[in-house]
């Protein structure tokens, strides 16, 4: 299932930028991931109610920091740049505190699993 952004008209940042820090957010969530395919702009721009320009914007500013890319004809996609051992650690971290949070465990105690994992002692 395809992911799906949303502006807040109420919002002062401006519409660009909510859809950029989205984005980004949901790289850094797991609900993007690299390789996902992103709505073309104008897709984007006829579901969100705005000019294409503005996709545009977000779409160039993403790009500019490696968060997607664009390749020609093919689509523009979250971007595969960077070390994948981080992105596999990010993923796993996700992955986890999702879990710990559906089994109601606290924050500080899942922090001290991770710790005795990892053999750090507090």
């Amino acid at each position: 299932m395809p992911h799906t952004f949303s502006l807040d008209p109420s919002s002062a940042a401006p519409p660009f930028e909510q859809l950029r820090v989205q984005v980004i957010d949901a790289v850094r969530d797991g609900s993007l991931v690299p390789g996902d395919k992103m709505p073309t702009v104008r897709t984007l721009a006829t579901e969100l109610g705005i000019a294409a320009n503005t996709v545009a914007r977000a779409y160039r500013e993403l790009e500019r920091d490696d968060v997607i890319e664009t390749r020609g004809r093919n689509g523009t996609f979250v971007s595969t740049v960077g070390d994948p051992t981080q992105k596999q650690a990010q993923l796993a971290a996700v992955a986890y505190a999702d879990r710990v949070k559906s089994l109601g465990v606290s924050p500080d105690e899942a922090l001290s699993i991770v710790k005795a994992a990892l053999g750090i002692r507090s």
